[in-house]
């Protein structure tokens, strides 16, 4: 979670100075992906400055956020889970339809920057649930409070999850693709942690 807050702050400055000292290639802008690319970007800022809502963009991104934390945060349950799981997309839709953006796509507009990380938000934050809800044990720091030993302590379950796992976007409306590759463990044996 420290490494997801302090991305969020560190990585625009990062990036920033790694695109100021570095010497890239010339983008091409004949080819059809990079075309697709640019006509959904365009769209995107052209619906999200083009919609007449109600609410900010922060007024979504706190909702997703407590959402988020009563659902998917450091202690987590199935149930929860499922919750937010059917809740995101319904929260998605609304932000569509209810985002104001003040401005315009045509010049450096914060607030229209702050609305797409919070749309994007609505993507990452479905997907981390669904990869908490599939998996069916305590790892780390992340508690499923179905998977605890009698000590109340955070339960492995290496014979189903030693394996790294990715999953595909397969567009808008879609639900994604888990894809997974076995993990073999040769130096480091896998244990049960106990914190007493």
């Amino acid at each position: 979670m420290q490494g997801l807050a302090d991305g969020y702050f560190v990585i625009p400055y990062t990036i920033g100075n790694y695109l100021a000292s570095t010497k890239l290639p010339k983008v091409e802008r004949e080819g059809q992906d990079f075309k697709r690319s640019e006509t959904e970007a365009g769209e995107r800022t052209r619906r999200l400055v083009g919609n007449k809502g109600k609410r900010t963009a922060t007024s979504f991104h706190r909702e997703l956020g407590k959402l988020l934390w009563e659902n998917c945060g450091m202690a987590r349950n199935a149930t929860g889970l499922k919750a937010a799981i059917e809740r995101i997309p319904q929260l998605r839709e609304e932000f569509w339809r209810q985002v104001l953006v003040p401005g315009s796509g045509s010049e450096l507009n914060q607030s229209l920057e702050y609305a797409g990380r919070v749309a994007d938000f609505m993507e990452f934050g479905e997907l981390l649930c669904r990869d908490a809800l599939e998996r069916k044990e305590s790892c780390g720091c992340h508690f499923r409070e179905e998977f605890q030993t009698e000590e109340g302590e955070a339960k492995r379950n290496d014979a189903d999850f030693a394996h790294v796992a990715v999953w595909e976007h397969r567009g808008e409306g879609k639900e994604p693709v888990r894809h997974q590759e076995p993990l073999t463990f040769e130096n480091v044996h896998l244990a049960q942690r106990s914190y007493k």
